[in-house]
């Protein structure tokens, strides 16, 4: 098993840090991709008028590099007034969409995230008008980070946040000829910002257009739950990905699962609406999966299901999950 390690520098205040990370994984399992696509070939609005960049069969892999939220106008030397001078317009590139022959509404696509880079820097702010506390914090502050890899950065004195990169934004193309904004996340994914969709999960989405129309970006290093500033470490990076078709699954928003947990997403304008939609698709995939009736599917639910707070500042859309860990569910 290879051992692959890089250098990470937090450039805050006129100080640098130097924290370091290994992470042990066999390169000889990854499988090689049968297309990369580069920053470049972007877009960041979610629509079945976009043209595919690339077209796929079920099950082939595909490299893709995602450039930062900004789409390169901040870089690792900016400061706040570049903060300030943001334009919006090209806010949350997305690379893709990527056509999957076959795909039909009604289908699924598989995502199985089996390998994500981080690229070699990254930042976060806080934006006047966004976040959680919009109305407390009102004036710009914006920090970079040189990330040449680790498992943590040393954020201030006796306080580290792992590095747990993960695509704030992955999903597929809605049945409209609109272009809409990115912002927030809906039934077709989109602005999740899921922390725990990590490396090694795969992502289910449900197909709403023929071909599926896939596209991945807006990546993060390490965010907390919530987002609650508005912004996690932004940073690009590369994500080696397996998209496979599947015709014998239903679902009405994301799910996913890794080797720990089954997580469902639900999307709401209020945390109450979307915890509720989540309990129900737990319900159901329990029923379905799992042959339970939906008594003892609710109950289970309240036994072993945790609800969480994915984000609540992309509005007027918030997010929130529930998963239960596999262990519960072992056959």
């Amino acid at each position: 098993m290879k051992k692959y390690i890089w250098i990470l520098a937090v450039v805050t205040c006129g100080c640098t840090a130097t924290v370091e990370m290994e992470n042990d994984g066999s390169q000889e399992d990854l499988p090689e991709p049968n297309y990369t696509l580069t920053s470049d070939q972007t877009h960041n609005k979610w629509s079945k008028s976009i043209e595919p960049v690339l077209k796929i069969e079920s099950g082939e892999v595909v490299e893709i590099s995602t450039e930062e939220a900004t789409d390169g106008q901040l870089t690792l030397d900016s400061d706040t007034s570049d903060l300030m001078n943001l334009s919006f317009d090209p806010i949350h590139p997305l690379t893709g969409p990527i056509y999957i022959n076959g795909a039909k509404p009604g289908d699924v696509i598989a995502v199985t995230l089996h390998k994500i880079e981080i690229g070699d820097w990254g930042w976060t702010a806080i934006l006047p008008g966004f976040g959680f506390l919009a109305d407390e914090f009102t004036d710009p502050y914006l920090r970079t980070f040189e990330l040449t890899g680790k498992n943590n950065v040393r954020f201030a004195d006796g306080i580290n946040i792992p590095l747990r990169p993960f695509p704030g934004v992955l999903g597929v193309a809605p049945n409209t000829d609109s272009l809409l904004s990115t912002i927030p996340p809906r039934a077709n994914g989109g602005n999740m910002d899921d922390p725990n969709i990590v490396e090694g999960t795969t992502v289910y989405l449900p197909v709403f257009v023929e071909g599926a129309l896939f596209s991945i970006g807006d990546a993060h290093a390490a965010q907390g739950l919530g987002e609650v500033c508005g912004t996690a470490v932004e940073a690009p990076m590369k994500f080696l990905v397996e998209i496979t078709l599947l015709k014998d699954k239903s679902i009405e928003e994301p799910q996913y699962e890794n080797d720990d947990v089954y997580a469902v997403t639900a999307f709401a304008t209020t945390t109450d609406e979307a915890a509720k939609k989540a309990t129900r698709y737990m319900i159901d995939y329990l029923t379905t999966n799992h042959g339970l009736s939906r008594n003892d599917a609710y109950m289970l639910c309240s036994l072993a299901g945790d609800l969480k707070i994915a984000e609540v500042v992309d509005v007027p859309h918030m997010l929130v999950t529930m998963s239960i860990n596999k262990e519960v569910l072992s056959k």
